[in-house]
């Protein structure tokens, strides 16, 4: 009786798990059971990449994997899970708190204890645990109780604590290749298994192209498109063409958290490329801001420092329409305001470059910050007030304007320091010519000096 019961309780749970499978999404069916039929992250999973190594010898401590959404991290999870001789436990840091964290790690004691069996605990969006519920993980981590993998969207180096950080090793996962996205979607439909094999299709060559392009190396976007365009059609076989894949591809959800990484980089790069002197990049990084719902404003102030920082007086000009740029922004709002970022944006990216004005009040204010403090010449300091004249201060200064040029050659600081130094491009070549025969030693003085 006791046999018929468990026979009957196994039949049920196989029908529940097959339900359950049968309920997973594609992405989720096809994630790969074993290491070789893992699919990207060739600079640390490929032969002879580190993490290969680790796990062939079965070495591996903590990690904690990070990249954008849809590259591998929860799969190559499941995969390690599958490879090693651990115990293995998943949690998700939106839903769990420090109770089934410490559950865990008590049955993790008691497994080591009793059969010397290590656990393997898969924390996904480790960023979303607070700084505790962190601290709760490093003992164990720290003797080596359980080995953490963390899976996180946000640079560690800002959502990990540092502690857990330095136990850990850190794999960064890169966007998936158009090649991967490929063999990734063609494999979905040449598996009976966990595919789509069952039901025939005829992908389209632009179709598979589109979505490997489209998904923005996001796997799970990719083949749940697949998915999609494949279960809706009423046609046997599935004629998948561009048509269809443009149709089942969800609007692109931009990876864009304005206070996480991504905002930083994308910001850096839009700076880069204005001053590199890209329209095209800086065009482009200006409208993926926009996209991602980025306040003009911001992006208004950095063109601004950019056209004094990176153009200068190379064009002086670039600044006036910055200027401009950021009173007319405010003036106009979205969605028009794009056209004037756009204006000012590709004006500073074909002008040309000089940081020589930056460079100089960035050497002067650490020469004021470490050196000694300059004492003002006392011809250049203020006599405009009664008791002046007995201290002798503005005796010998001279009035420019009453010289040829409106120009005297008098000293300005107490020793000779140079900090502007301007380049031999657009105005400032102009301003340099000016200067140096500014600096030349008048005749009269080299005279009387000798």
């Amino acid at each position: 009786m006791a046999k018929s019961r468990k026979k009957t309780t196994d039949l049920f749970q196989a029908e529940h798990d097959a339900n359950l499978k049968k309920a997973q999404p594609l992405a989720a069916r096809m994630r790969p059971y074993r290491l070789d039929d893992f699919i990207g992250q060739e600079h640390f999973l490929g032969p002879g990449k580190l993490l290969r190594r680790l796990l062939q010898a079965d070495r591996l401590s903590s990690v904690i994997f990070y990249g954008p959404p849809g590259t591998g991290k929860t799969a190559l999870a499941h995969v390690i899970a599958q490879h090693t001789h651990c115990q293995f436990r998943e949690l998700n840091a939106v839903a769990a708190g420090i109770k089934d964290v410490r559950e865990i790690l008590e049955e993790a004691k008691g497994e080591l204890e009793t059969s010397c069996q290590r656990t393997i605990l898969f924390v996904d969006e480790l960023h979303r645990f607070n700084r505790a519920q962190q601290d709760v993980l490093l003992p164990d981590v720290e003797e080596g109780r359980i080995i953490l993998i963390g899976a996180t969207t946000q640079n560690p180096f800002f959502a990990v604590n540092s502690p857990l950080l330095s136990r850990s090793q850190i794999f960064q996962f890169e966007p998936h290749t158009r090649d991967d996205i490929k063999s990734l979607l063609l494999r979905a439909l040449n598996d009976k298994e966990r595919g789509l094999a069952t039901i025939p299709v005829k992908l389209a060559e632009e179709a598979l192209t589109f979505l490997a392009e489209a998904c923005d190396g996001d796997a799970r976007r990719a083949l749940n498109a697949l998915e999609v365009g494949v279960l809706s059609s009423d046609q046997k076989p599935v004629d998948f063409t561009l048509d269809v894949a443009q149709e089942s591809i969800q609007r692109k959800a931009l990876d864009y958290d304005p206070t996480g990484d991504t905002h930083y980089d994308v910001t850096s790069a839009f700076i880069k490329s204005m001053r590199g002197s890209d329209p095209d990049a800086a065009i482009y990084w200006l409208a993926r801001m926009l996209e991602s719902g980025e306040d003009p404003r911001f992006i208004v102030r950095r063109i601004v420092i950019c056209a004094s920082e990176d153009v200068g007086n190379a064009d002086p000009q670039a600044l006036v329409v910055a200027a401009a740029a950021l009173q007319a922004v405010e003036f106009v709002g979205l969605p028009e305001c794009q056209l004037i970022l756009a204006h000012a944006v590709t004006y500073i990216a074909t002008a040309p470059k000089s940081n020589a004005s930056a460079m100089a009040i960035w050497k002067a204010s650490e020469d004021v910050r470490s050196g000694r403090t300059l004492a003002v010449p006392k011809h250049l300091r203020d006599a405009h007030y009664q008791g002046a004249k007995q201290f002798g201060h503005g005796e010998g200064y001279e009035y420019s304007h009453d010289h040829e040029g409106g120009y005297v050659q008098q000293d300005y600081l107490p020793e000779t320091r140079r900090y502007y130094e301007p380049v031999d491009r657009g105005f400032e070549a102009e301003i340099r010519k000016r200067l140096e025969a500014l600096r030349q030693p008048k005749p009269e003085q080299n005279s009387s000096e000798e």
